[in-house]
């Protein structure tokens, strides 16, 4: 399942009789026989004069290559082929997985989930044969559920590791397989988070051992299958954020974007006390074709349009949207600075728009720091590299620490003494002690909470953003990606930033530039970027993790007086959103674009 020293790399020419072999030799091992018969039907059309073309093109994609396995786990395209997402592959990474396990005990526990999206139960049913076969004790989940449950198994049933078959918020032709460790393997902070190296090194060493997939022991039956116990006990555990408070007639518009969280969001709101919510019917129900979006991500545009839409036909005070398996979190308000009242009506035009992640992350960020300085227990603020500096300043405001990870939240959940931690993809971690990963139902509830507390003041979050700025200065924070479908882009387009970065982004020269592949205060090397500019603007540009994408992470920062109005604090965001689409422009060029 692993590519040989000698194999070629995918930018390498390779005939058309080698790709061949190789597809026959791989189907000869695979034990899929509907994987055989696509990948045979795939090789039938490279005699075809009219598709031949594609059909080579595809077939070097799949054999040039291997899926690689890393602290993201694997994620991809499902077809056969060892570039993409199937049963053999996921065989072989259970294999590697149990090998490495019980090269640590006799005994390893280990629990199994899965969501809804095309294969993720066969998938899950494999990796639970083959690591009983390899000696574990399996607990499999009873049914398709989301990310924070499978996560928060882990810690609650002491597991040795976890495994999730997901691919979260990716196109419904991927799928994926994320790896947790805990138990009596990581027992420090990182207990029951996902993988980061070397646990990620070793285990795709053992992969790479593994031989042909239909040799790979595999038992047929001896895993337990968990009752619906396990999400009343995650239920449960989200129940202890609840405030107790009583509640407005808080109106929340809600959608899984057609993933697993709507069952398990409609309860944990309706347990907090939530009683008035709406969710978006059409995308309630788990479809892993994701029928009505483009992309099932909330960060993509017009992927909450629908929800955004009910919104304003239903006079809701709040939406919030998870991503397929929940672990994110998406929050829209109705903002009339973005109101434009003109033309056709539209959510948009009356001012509904998603608050960005830094936006919900000052917000849940300022509320965990009031209730840890309030109960004087202290603790630690924490939130990725790419995300923005206002925690920071909202930990030192409040006499706590804070600290700067890498992207992801392998790094972040994994902070001694986290309170709270973020990351701008929509990803929150509001209650540490039970989920060491982002989780977009916890997150859900402590978000509708925050806003029905402030309802009943007469205020909302956007006042309460004001409250942030006028405390710790004005952070405005987006975005600006290149997707490419040659690969090979990625990697000339950091190179050629690293040689010539821009002098100047928005009129404000370039004071610094830092290369994070060669570390930065005291985090680890990781392919990316770091521009400061003399005003304070910073850019991060670096390759994402799980798309074929190139992002620019930019932070304005502006100060404010402590005492601004509402009109001056309105003036200031203009003014640096005007700013931020300066430095958007100016980083066109640099992404190709």
């Amino acid at each position: 399942m692993a590519m040989s020293p000698d194999t070629p790399t995918a930018t390498e020419a390779i005939s058309t009789d080698d790709l061949v072999a190789r597809a026959e030799a791989w189907m000869a091992a695979d034990v899929d026989d509907a994987d055989v018969a696509e990948l045979r039907n795939l090789i039938a059309k490279t005699d075809h004069p009219t598709v031949a073309h594609l059909a080579v093109a595809e077939l070097a994609d799949r054999f040039s290559g291997t899926l690689q396995f890393g602290t993201a786990g694997l994620r991809g395209a499902m077809a056969a082929g060892p570039n993409r997402m199937n049963r053999a592959v996921v065989i072989a990474a259970a294999a590697g997985l149990g090998a490495f396990l019980t090269s640590e005990l006799r005994t390893p526990r280990v629990v199994v989930g899965f969501d809804a999206r095309h294969r993720s139960a066969d998938f899950a049913r494999d990796t639970a044969a083959v690591l009983v076969a390899a000696g574990a004790e399996v607990q499999l989940m009873p049914a398709p559920g989301p990310t924070p449950v499978l996560a928060f198994a882990v810690r609650h049933l002491s597991a040795d590791a976890g495994v999730m078959v997901t691919a979260s918020h990716n196109p419904a032709a991927d799928n994926g397989y994320k790896v947790y460790l805990g138990g009596r393997v990581v027992a420090d902070a990182g207990q029951g988070a996902q993988i980061v190296p070397p646990y990620d090194t070793r285990i795709a060493e053992e992969i790479a051992r593994v031989g042909a997939a239909k040799d790979v022991p595999r038992a047929e039956s001896g895993w337990t299958v968990l009752g619906p116990e396990i999400t009343h006990e995650y239920h449960a555990a989200v129940a202890t954020l609840h405030d107790g408070r009583p509640r407005t007639r808080l109106r929340i518009v809600t959608t899984s974007l057609h993933g697993v969280g709507g069952a398990a969001l409609a309860h944990v709101l309706a347990e907090a006390g939530f009683a008035d919510v709406v969710p978006v019917e059409e995308q309630a129900d788990p479809d892993p074709d994701f029928p009505t979006v483009a992309f099932p991500n909330p960060e993509e545009p017009g992927a909450i349009d629908m929800a955004l839409a009910l919104a304003q036909d239903a006079h809701a005070d709040l939406v919030i949207a998870n991503d397929p398996d929940a672990d994110r979190c998406a929050v829209a308000v109705v903002d009339p600075q973005y109101g434009t009242y003109q033309g056709a009506e539209t959510a948009s035009s009356q001012g509904w728009r998603m608050l960005h992640g830094d936006e919900v992350g000052m917000l849940l960020g300022w509320d965990a720091a009031e209730r840890a300085a309030s109960a004087g227990t202290g603790g630690t603020l924490a939130c990725s590299i790419v995300s923005s500096r206002a925690l920071a300043a909202i930990a030192a405001r409040h006499g706590l620490e804070h600290a700067t990870t890498l992207t992801g939240f392998k790094w972040i959940s994994r902070t001694p003494g986290l309170v709270f931690g973020y990351e701008e993809a929509l990803g929150y971690c509001v209650d540490p002690a039970h989920v060491r990963d982002k989780d977009g139902l916890s997150a859900a509830v402590a978000v509708a909470q925050l806003a029905d507390r402030l309802a009943a003041q007469g205020r909302t979050l956007l006042d309460r953003l004001d409250d942030v700025a006028r405390a710790c200065g004005l952070h405005v924070t987006g975005q600006l990606s290149a997707r490419y479908e040659d690969l090979a882009r990625i990697e000339s387009t950091m190179t050629s930033l690293r040689e010539a970065p821009p002098s100047v982004l928005a009129g404000s020269p370039v004071n610094s530039v830092h290369d994070l592949a060669e570390g930065l205060n005291g985090l680890p090397p990781t392919d990316g970027v770091v521009l400061l500019t003399a005003d304070d603007t910073r850019v991060i540009v670096r390759p994402s993790g799980t798309e074929p994408k190139v992002k620019c992470y930019i932070e304005v920062v502006a100060p404010v007086d402590p005492a601004a109005s509402v009109a001056a604090l309105s003036a200031a965001r203009v003014a640096a959103r005007e700013r931020l689409a300066q430095v958007q422009a100016d980083l066109r060029p640099v992404l190709g674009l």
